[in-house]
């Protein structure tokens, strides 16, 4: 758990264009954004104060934990998601290593991120899965865009 920063001026773009939007609208609007990416948000309470989106409950995993604080920190207008979810598994299965984000900086593509945090650029795909739904071509991601990178498997 935590607190985790995101760009507010890089992201989907779901809040329409006036200031004056309601906050639970807001929520609201994260809440069908997570869903739309195949996210089970039965769970989690979504809400948004001005800049910050807080996300509380819980989920089956720390990917899907993963997936939805990704989603919520790259939508425009927000610049930060206090994480507050609670990762229940079913069963006792071994628990998933908590992944890692990345900021993307202008000039970074997913093989130079790959190379930078493994070692090794043609493990960009690993990447690439790890953020899907939200990344739908390996080739477009923009600055400021948070993503998730995964452990490699051992």
């Amino acid at each position: 758990m935590g607190l985790i920063s995101f760009f507010k001026s890089a992201g989907e773009k779901i809040f329409g264009k006036s200031e004056e939007t309601l906050e639970q609208e807001k929520a609201d609007a994260v809440v069908k954004l997570m869903q739309h990416y195949g996210l089970d948000t039965e769970t989690v309470k979504v809400e948004v104060d001005d800049e910050k989106v807080t996300l509380t409950g819980t989920t089956r995993t720390a990917d899907e934990k993963n997936k939805m604080i990704v989603i919520a920190g790259n939508v425009e207008g927000i610049a930060e998601v206090e994480d507050n979810i609670v990762v229940i598994e079913p069963e006792p299965v071994e628990v998933e290593v908590e992944k890692q984000f990345y900021t993307v900086k202008k000039g970074d593509y997913l093989s130079k991120i790959a190379k930078e945090v493994y070692g090794d650029a043609m493990k960009y795909n690993i990447i690439f899965e790890a953020n899907r739904p939200m990344l739908k071509d390996p080739d477009k991601i923009y600055p400021g865009q948070v993503l998730i990178i995964p452990p490699l498997e051992d």
